[in-house]
């Protein structure tokens, strides 16, 4: 139970056995990473969202978080994460902090995770809520096409919205054997989920994941 802006928010049993029912439903669409799956089931998603979607919490579905930007859906997570292919101790720099859900999965998952948001709304609300779960992601309020230049080269590298492109950028960041997720295509469409491994010769290869659809990535910060 924790208590947030005059409010208290608690894990009920009621929950925990919706959030059972979405690790089964996430499970039979594919998910086999077993420290995704406990991620998934561990996290309380109800936390992340407004009071009038508390009920939907644990459907599979996105639902908006305010500013224009949503909560992915539980299985794109799940999906995103097991492809990052992440081992404890990794340096993870994600693209889009949103509500920090995503982080917090990539935190239980043994990451050290480094997050960017752009809007700054979202960002102040992500800084102040989740040590308030137990999570200290180290949070940073910028540009995401622009990464963290100075703190890297990270592990892998997760980026949450529709890129048009792959951000070059990004790559230089990606280290020696290191791995990039990344939705790719027009914003007012469908993305197609691709991962770019990148060799110890620093040779990148890039593959498809089939399609999604992700708020656009924006540039600049507001």
């Amino acid at each position: 139970m924790i208590r947030y802006k005059g409010l208290i928010i608690e894990d009920s049993y009621r929950a925990q056995g919706l959030r059972s029912k979405l690790v089964q439903e996430i499970t039979r669409k594919g998910i086999s990473d077993r420290r995704v799956l406990e991620a998934i089931g561990k996290i309380p998603r109800h936390y992340f969202l407004d009071s009038s979607f508390m009920e939907f919490a644990y459907s599979d579905k996105p639902f908006p978080i305010g500013e224009g930007q949503t909560i992915s859906q539980p299985y794109t997570v799940a999906f995103q994460s097991q492809l990052l292919q992440v081992e404890p101790g990794h340096k993870v720099l994600e693209i889009g902090t949103g509500s920090g859900y995503q982080a917090i999965v990539l935190l239980e998952m043994g990451a050290k995770v480094y997050s960017i948001e752009r809007v700054k709304a979202l960002y102040d609300k992500a800084k102040e809520f989740l040590p308030l779960l137990g999570y200290k992601p180290k949070l940073y309020y910028g540009d995401g096409y622009k990464g963290l230049p100075r703190l890297a080269p990270f592990d892998r590298i997760i980026v949450t919205a529709a890129a048009p492109d792959i951000p070059q950028g990004l790559l230089s960041q990606l280290s020696d054997n290191g791995i990039m997720v990344i939705p790719v295509g027009d914003s007012n469409g469908v993305q197609v989920m691709k991962t770019i491994h990148k060799d110890s010769n620093g040779v990148f290869t890039e593959k498809e994941h089939g399609q999604f659809r992700f708020v656009p990535m924006l540039e600049d910060k507001k």
